[in-house]
């Protein structure tokens, strides 16, 4: 390693409209090579990405995390009152850290997405800001693109199950099935209605705005996914980063075998068996190089 991180800090930030938000700065200790926000997944607190973000920065990248409004620390004391746009993370949330972090400085500016984190990017109004983005796990959501069982899991959990919960609590209480933060009824409701299409809201009729600013998009990309992700295999990623249509996108496909890994999944591309692949992706936001 070159250098050696720093304690990271917790610091509230206001979303663009005043949502009091939480997020998480990992500061470097010696020269600076670079800044990074991660951007993270649906239902995915910031602690998940800790590892990570300590390794970059033992590197010199100066690292942020957030929690979305509603998740980990920027929940409300009643979620089941919190209305809100899915979009919200990206163009209130994600936005206003965007613009905390532009503001500390001159070097290199890079963001690291986790599923929901390369929707998120497109939807940014200043992602020209942003020089280089790598995404991990990045979908169309569709049922169609997984394998057979997992259809049929997604499928019930759409129609059956989340709906029920919903109705019951207010919210999706995810976290009783074992599957990440409970999430704002809203962004349930959304998910599901985009996960309806094979290319997500690209494909909705009343979202068409949102393939002329994914199309405004020139930043170079890296799209990683794992061939055992039953939630975003290639062929949905595929699917989904095509609507980056006037960006370079360079797609990696992995085998968790050749990470020396039993299995990578949605989620353990953040897990610490997984540091190979992390100076793989800071190897690229350094160079553009794999």
């Amino acid at each position: 390693m070159n250098s050696t991180a720093f304690d990271p800090r917790v610091f509230s930030l206001q979303a663009k409209d005043g949502y009091p938000l939480q997020a998480t700065h990992y500061p470097v200790n010696g020269e600076r090579r670079g800044r990074l926000i991660v951007a993270g997944a649906t239902g995915v607190p910031q602690r998940f990405y800790n590892r990570f973000a300590l390794y970059a920065a033992e590197q010199g990248v100066e690292v942020w995390t957030l929690d979305y409004r509603g998740i980990g620390l920027s929940r409300p004391k009643r979620l089941r009152d919190l209305r809100m746009n899915y979009l919200d993370w990206a163009r209130l949330d994600l936005a206003a850290l965007l613009a905390h972090v532009d503001a500390q400085g001159e070097g290199p500016f890079w963001m690291v997405g986790h599923s929901y984190g390369g929707h998120a990017f497109g939807l940014l109004a200043e992602h020209h800001q942003i020089q280089r983005f790598a995404t991990f796990a990045t979908g169309a959501g569709w049922h169609g693109w997984m394998p057979p069982l997992e259809r049929v899991r997604v499928l019930f959990l759409w129609h059956v199950l989340g709906p029920l919960i919903v109705r019951a609590r207010g919210y999706l209480a995810w976290s009783l099935m074992g599957m990440g933060e409970d999430l704002p009824r809203d962004v349930f409701y959304q998910w599901r209605h985009w996960c309806r299409w094979p290319r997500y809201f690209f494909d909705d009729p009343a979202m068409q705005e949102v393939s002329g600013q994914f199309a405004r998009v020139r930043t170079p990309i890296l799209a990683i996914n794992a061939t055992d992700d039953k939630w975003a295999p290639p062929s949905s990623r595929d699917a989904f980063m095509a609507g980056y249509c006037n960006a370079s996108v360079q797609t990696m496909t992995i085998e968790p075998r050749n990470l020396g890994m039993s299995g990578i999944g949605h989620m353990n591309y953040f897990r610490p068996q997984a540091r190979l692949l992390w100076q793989q992706t800071l190897d690229w936001l350094r160079t553009g190089k794999l």
